[in-house]
């Protein structure tokens, strides 16, 4: 074989998939625990039973009360040293608390799975999108910015993130129908309902659980002053995203070849959201009403989860329990899962299909999203293992110890920093909230700097952290259902993350004099 056959015979390097990437960082996690002082170090049971306990959840309360109240009198040394003490009690399983599994999750995207099974079986999606699209001709690239400004609307009201996967199909399929890929697609619900997170304003997840836990320590936030920082963050991160993805989107839409994606993956996404004929599927009366009952879900979905209560708005409590016993305003994954469920079954039932065709239907959409529900599990369980062991206390310790005696501007940008690197082990906002608002706030307090730069500096390095992290089943999940390898999307959004970065550091070093802080 000469020299030339045998370069082309070598395998290209393939970046590995999702599955490989979580189990890796869990066992780097495993191995740091041993070195580092003062954590418990994981054992082999724990690195094995990690992806499980994510998807299931586990929670020690005795642990749990005991490292609350150790946290309360001695701080962040006591509480790692409750932890090597109460090493050997004994773990339950539960579905509560900091450490909650991603179940509810995982059964929300098969039932969201089912629910797509159903309608598509209709023919009513294919009817709809060939609508659209033919009624957009030629002004295909309009609905980017209007569909991410509609996202990051959710992203920074009420923290729009898990319960962004049910778009993913269908955002996709829209795209791809109008002339772009996958990623343009994936780039409308995940960085539309990013930027808004990363600039929330009202978000009770972020902004209302960072408000909470200064509070808990004395330290009063303004809310008008975070309100007006996350709309800074918001519009500067939306502007710049949509820019971005238009750019890409034209580049694509002119030239298919220049698509970042494989052709593994173009196959696959040919396969999954392709499968339109070339006659063009007629939008009939039946399926008319299908796709308004497939709207109508939504919109209930979105008015489900807003927590109407946090503005003041009271029209929703007692008066809508009577499907599934909460609210709206007051649902959550387990409310989410009998909804669609529910309207799966009225929409089969009203556009007449059979029994079995029924069954079979939703059982195929289901197992479409069962990869998606394991990506879920795993990553839940990188965090699991980082709050097992301590060692998310143990990096606070060292970050807010990195703050201590800084001041000024350098003191926003750093603690942005220190966000960023916190947000890749901690993905949950609310969590990091919890742990690291009652360290950084009183420092800030007492470094005479605004406690509400902390807060915007938390939204700044989750938002942008969770717009690419591993460890994020959104972010993995939303991947997997558009049939996007990670070492894709990085390629993609890594630029974008560039200039984020910049314009949030502008904006931590400019907003407060502005604002008059």
């Amino acid at each position: 074989m000469s020299s030339e056959a045998q370069v082309k015979s070598k395998k290209k390097f393939k970046f590995p998939s999702a599955y490989t990437v979580l189990l890796a960082i869990m066992i780097a996690i495993a191995l740091a625990t041993q070195f580092v002082p003062g954590v418990k170090k994981a054992k082999l049971a724990d690195l094995v039973m990690a992806p499980v306990n994510g998807m299931v959840g586990v929670k020690d309360t005795t642990r749990d009360t005991l490292i609350t109240e150790s946290m309360n009198k001695g701080g962040i040394n006591a509480a790692l040293k409750t932890i090597n003490e109460a090493d050997g009690q004994t773990i339950n399983v539960w579905n509560e608390g900091q450490l909650k599994g991603a179940i509810d999750v995982a059964l929300f995207v098969l039932i969201i799975g089912g629910f797509l099974g159903i309608v598509t079986k209709t023919g009513a999606l294919d009817a709809g999108v060939g609508a659209l699209v033919k009624k957009l001709k030629g002004k295909e690239i309009m609905l980017i910015p209007v569909l991410m400004f509609l996202f990051s609307l959710g992203g920074s009201s009420y923290g729009m993130a898990e319960e962004s996967l049910a778009f993913y199909a269908l955002l996709t399929a829209t795209m791809m129908a109008a002339g772009f890929d996958p990623i343009v697609g994936a780039s409308i619900v995940l960085l539309g309902a990013g930027a808004g997170v990363l600039g929330s304003t009202v978000n009770p997840f972020a902004v209302g659980a960072a408000v909470s836990a200064a509070g808990a320590v004395g330290v009063e936030i303004n809310q008008g002053t975070t309100i007006a920082l996350g709309a800074l963050l918001w519009i500067a991160t939306l502007a710049i995203s949509i820019i971005y993805v238009m750019k890409y989107a034209k580049k694509v839409k002119a030239d298919k070849n220049s698509s970042l994606l494989s052709k593994h993956e173009l196959e696959a996404a040919n396969e999954a959201f392709g499968k339109n004929s070339e006659e063009v599927i007629e939008l009939t009366g039946k399926r008319k009403l299908v796709l308004g009952l497939f709207l109508f879900s939504f919109v209930i979905m979105i008015v489900g989860v807003v927590p109407w209560t946090n503005f003041g708005i009271t029209i929703f409590e007692k008066s809508t329990d009577w499907l599934n016993g909460a609210s709206l305003g007051t649902w959550y994954f387990s409310e989410l899962t009998v909804w669609f469920f529910i309207m799966a079954v009225v929409i089969a039932l009203l556009y007449r299909m059979p029994e079995q065709e029924i069954v079979d239907s939703f059982i195929a959409g289901c197992a479409d999203m069962v990869g998606v529900a394991l990506v879920i599990g795993i990553s839940r369980g990188v965090s699991f293992m980082m709050t097992n062991t301590g060692l998310d206390l143990f990096i606070l310790d060292k970050a807010s110890g990195m703050l201590n005696g800084v001041a000024g501007l350098l003191f926003a940008n750093l603690a942005y920093v220190i966000y960023i690197a916190l947000s890749f082990l901690v993905p949950s906002t609310t969590g990091l909230a919890s742990v690291s608002m009652p360290i950084f706030a009183p420092l800030a307090k007492q470094l005479g700097i605004s406690p509400e730069i902390v807060v915007s500096a938390f939204c700044g390095g989750c938002g942008i952290v969770n717009l690419v992290t591993p460890t994020s089943g959104v972010v993995m999940g939303g991947l997997a259902i558009a049939k996007i390898d990670y070492a894709t999307w990085v390629k993609f959004v890594s630029k974008l993350l560039v200039l984020v970065f910049i314009a949030t550091v502008i904006i931590l070093s400019v907003g407060p004099m502005i604002l008059g802080l």
